[in-house]
């Protein structure tokens, strides 16, 4: 299939796959392309004949053999796709039960199977959930009326080749590390069923990831998808069920709620039958896991700030930020929100974005934008995952066809000032600060205000260790990014490949979490430790004759090391 780090991904190939792999940093200045969606397409589904299409505002860059999705003005959006509303509450309860129920049955069965079978599964699910990733991105685009297909392509690719390429070696059956000298063994059990709680921003990606992750710690998964991505979400998880299935997984091992509801998600995280809940999405879904009484996963809100200090390079500096900003509209919660620039090159890095296409709004837009991006003080659905000429129809002025990204410059951190929120949008704040001091102060502020634990950025001279040190030393965030797009560099294993690839990241105590990492499949295993009693060393006087306990001769080299 494709390559990653210069070796071909072994038995990952399917009949469909034999373009390059796409690349994760779009075009931001140029019209955005898939290159291989045409002829995978064309490989995959014969082209059918197109019904009547809508009106479309702007060129749309699908390949003209996939049916045209109509790019809706924001004020005019259609209602989004829901599925029927339940006749009995009662009966979809006693389902879900079911559903729960199958779930724990199967997983009985897949907790006795052995590495060799659970990996064969895993690399089943995944090559099926990549073979899928353009209908799948297609659909999601069309249910959720949010973010670009070319997009959710890279997101859904990432979520199943990137996540198997990572995690194929990684042990999670039985003996998982053994050390026969000093008596240690560690061993893997499964944590049970798990509920796994699915955003509208992310649907197909984040059903890819968290059942691949299941799979291969041999987990059941049910899940919850968001209301508005229903049709998307469950489709994604009937391919990578039915693949696992065929593979040799028990039947009923993968779940969902086929119409899913605030009361049915509850319901879900609430069952005893749960072990463990993956919980994605709002701050309100979160906080439902963690209270739910079970261990829950949670990402909290992101309110990513990128500092330019004013050593950086600014050419790359702008062109990361809006790489990361304008990366599927930026619905992405690691993506930049604001920008907090040393005032000594501010006017550089203000020249530098209008030359990328930003536009800059006046004050009385910038209000207008603000009145509309929040709504009764949260974020307004309504501007998730919209393009920025959208965007400014939406708030009420016009802008050039070219614009990328809007941005609004603010001077105020907290509830006064909308652009020092998070915005799931190509929407930026910006920031003059005095000297590098107040430029951290700005940063830590944004972050605590809105987005404590998530992420944070550095663009700074890569020698400059001083600024560095200060700035990881200020800002609590569990991943603190230097001179990288936040929204590609924060899933890892792009721009630094020892940051674990992961669409559910944890932020730690800060943001109310329990994990200070990206989520892998170590999160979801149980660890046994079998020790061997191995007595420590004691010193005494002793004869010309030592002896020594079984066990303590590494000890004792130790201490006496360098002595």
């Amino acid at each position: 299939m494709q390559l990653l780090r210069g070796k071909q991904v072994s038995g990952l190939r399917t009949a469909s796959q034999q373009q390059p792999r796409p690349c994760l940093v779009p075009r931001h200045t140029q019209r955005r392309r898939v290159p291989s969606v045409r002829a995978e397409f064309i490989k995959n589904d014969p082209p059918k004949s197109n019904p009547a299409p809508a009106p479309v505002r702007e060129e749309t860059t699908v390949p003209n053999t996939l049916r045209p999705i109509p790019t809706v003005e924001a004020k005019e959006k259609a209602a989004p796709s829901t599925p029927p509303p339940s006749q009995d509450a009662l009966a979809d309860l006693q389902h879900l039960k079911e559903l729960i129920e199958t779930a724990s049955k199967a997983q009985e069965i897949y907790a006795e199977y052995t590495q060799e079978q659970v990996d064969a599964i895993f690399k089943a699910a995944a090559a099926a959930a990549s073979a899928a990733r353009i209908n799948l991105a297609v659909m999601a685009v069309e249910e959720t009326k949010m973010g670009l297909m070319e997009d959710k392509v890279i997101k859904n690719h990432f979520a199943s080749e990137y996540i198997y390429n990572k995690y194929k070696d990684y042990k999670t059956c039985d003996v998982i590390e053994e050390d026969t000298r000093d008596g240690i063994m560690k061993v893997a059990e499964p944590i049970g069923v798990i509920a796994g709680i699915v955003p509208t921003t992310n649907p197909t990606s984040t059903v890819i990831f968290k059942t691949l992750l299941a799979l291969k710690t041999r987990n059941a998964i049910v899940l919850s998808p968001h209301v508005r991505a229903a049709k998307c979400s469950i489709e994604a998880a009937r391919i990578v069920r039915e693949a696992a299935e065929a593979a040799g997984a028990p039947k009923g091992l993968v779940q969902w709620i086929d119409r899913p509801s605030l009361a049915l998600a509850t319901a879900l995280m609430k069952d005893p039958k749960i072990n463990l809940i993956l919980a994605t999405g709002g701050p309100g879904m979160v906080k439902a896991a963690y209270e739910s009484g079970h261990p829950s996963i949670g990402v909290g809100a992101g309110n990513t700030p990128a500092v330019i200090d004013a050593t950086a390079d600014i050419p790359m500096a702008v062109s990361s930020i809006l790489i990361s900003k304008t990366f599927d509209n930026g619905v992405i919660c690691a993506s930049e929100q604001n920008i907090v620039c040393e005032e000594a090159v501010y006017d550089k890095v203000v020249a530098e974005l209008k030359l990328r296409g930003a536009y800059f709004m006046n004050k009385d837009e910038v209000k207008r934008a603000g009145q509309t991006i929040l709504k009764d003080g949260r974020l307004n659905p309504d501007v998730v995952g919209q393009k920025a000429t959208a965007l400014a129809r939406l708030f009420g002025f016009e802008v050039p066809a070219s614009t990328k990204v809007l941005i609004g410059e603010a001077s105020v951190i907290g509830r006064e000032e909308p652009m020092s929120y998070e915005k799931l949008c190509p929407v930026l704040g910006l920031y003059k600060a005095k000297d590098w001091k107040d430029a951290v102060a700005k940063a830590r502020a944004l972050v605590e205000f809105g987005g404590h634990g998530h992420t944070s950025c550095l663009y700074t001279t890569p020698g400059n260790k001083q600024h560095i040190n200060e700035f990881q030393s200020e800002m609590e965030t569990v991943r603190i990014l230097i001179n990288s797009p936040a929204a590609q560099g924060a899933i890892g294993d792009l721009y630094n490949f020892h940051l674990d690839p992961s669409l559910t990241l944890g932020c730690g105590s800060w943001g109310s979490t329990s994990v200070s990492a990206n989520v892998g499949p170590q999160h979801l295993i149980n660890v046994k430790t079998v020790a061997m009693r191995q007595e420590n060393m004691l010193w005494f006087r002793a004869p010309p004759k030592i002896y020594f306990k079984r066990g303590s001769l590494d000890l004792a080299l130790r201490e006496l090391e360098g002595q």
